[in-house]
């Protein structure tokens, strides 16, 4: 989807993510998947010249999600170590401390895209995870015959048939 990187903009695009993810049943990784994308485009919007227009793009393929921003500035993100004080600088070391991989490439002579990586394998419970069997225990036939007996006695008999052509 292309988009205006703008802040209110930034917020449609997490849910519509979001979104996607519960749609595909990749619930577990809609936080990281969010946060990822909200660090991404933020960039745009801070850093991205001449303008804050960009395309995201999210990909499903076997056992990865990619979610990847395209912008048309051409100088690639650097990962600062910001000052401990610092309210900026550390989107891009957050974005590599979630995912399982990151990078960004130069797109054409004017243009970039950065993306991330997200494994989905995690998503799907192993098949050691499920309960054990539980065996059920052995009743003897004797008991059902005392349980079938004490409901008979309280039971009225059954009336005859009748036909059920009229005549």
């Amino acid at each position: 989807m292309e988009l205006q990187a703008l802040p209110s903009r930034i917020g449609q695009v997490r849910r519509i993510v979001s979104a996607q993810l519960r749609y595909w049943h990749m619930d577990s990784l809609i936080d990281r998947a969010a946060l990822g994308v909200t660090e991404l485009l933020t960039n745009v919007h801070l850093h991205a010249r001449p303008d804050k227009t960009c395309t995201v793009k999210i990909e499903l393929l076997l056992d990865r999600l990619t979610v990847s921003v395209r912008d048309h500035d051409p100088h690639l993100p650097v990962v600062d170590d910001a000052e401990p004080l610092a309210t900026c600088g550390r989107g891009l070391a957050m974005v590599a401390a979630m995912s399982e991989s990151w990078g960004a490439r130069p797109d054409g002579e004017s243009g970039k895209v950065v993306w991330f990586t997200l494994p989905t394998a995690a998503t799907a419970p192993p098949v050691s995870a499920r309960p054990p069997r539980r065996l059920v225990e052995e009743v003897p036939a004797a008991a059902f015959a005392e349980v079938e007996r004490a409901v008979e006695l309280g039971r009225p008999q059954p009336t005859p048939a009748r036909p059920a052509v009229v005549g």
